[in-house]
């Protein structure tokens, strides 16, 4: 997997995880983990390894932070809470699924002889599941951007480009 594959991958985390909590979060474990994209962080450990409800708790917190940021109305956040609650329901589903290919990848990989086919079809697999979780979070996107002002939604565009470097690159252009 090329490095700009990855970064790709991680700016779709990135993005989804912010609308999702303000960090790295739903987005980074279902995009990451069904890419097969071997990103670690503290935000990442804080999701798999928690309850349900653990995990709900973290990405209110991160929609707090997320609020502040964009200094969302009570009635924005009312549309936006369960919005990404409903996108961290349809995205966790993705990563036992994720694992489920990763491991057909690491078995099909160290057998004596290295099976192409089964390689192959763990690629794919990697790929469908990203493909799935792109297309949510998009749609998670266009949902809460359309909660927000062009305003606030050049504020968290603002605060993307400062945490991750991307220097310019959600920039609207004139």
């Amino acid at each position: 997997m090329t490095t700009s594959w990855r970064h790709l991958v991680f700016n779709r985390n990135t993005i989804l995880a912010f609308i999702a909590g303000g960090a790295l979060s739903v987005g980074v474990v279902a995009l990451a983990q069904s890419a097969g994209v071997g990103m670690s962080g503290i935000h990442h450990g804080m999701m798999m390894s928690g309850s349900p409800a653990e995990m709900a708790a973290h990405v209110d917190h991160m929609l707090q932070h997320l609020y502040v940021e964009v200094d969302a109305t009570d009635a924005q956040k009312a549309q936006i809470d369960p919005l990404v609650k409903q996108a961290m329901n349809d995205l966790m589903p993705l990563h036992p699924q994720g694992q489920s290919a990763h491991n057909q990848f690491i078995q099909a990989f160290t057998q004596s002889a290295i099976d192409r086919n089964s390689l192959e079809a763990a690629r794919e697999a990697h790929l469908q599941l990203a493909d799935q979780a792109s297309r949510r979070i998009v749609q998670l996107l266009a949902d809460v951007g359309s909660v927000l002002t062009p305003p606030q939604r050049q504020k968290l565009a603002n605060h993307l480009e400062q945490m991750h470097g991307t220097h310019g690159a959600l920039t609207p252009t004139p």
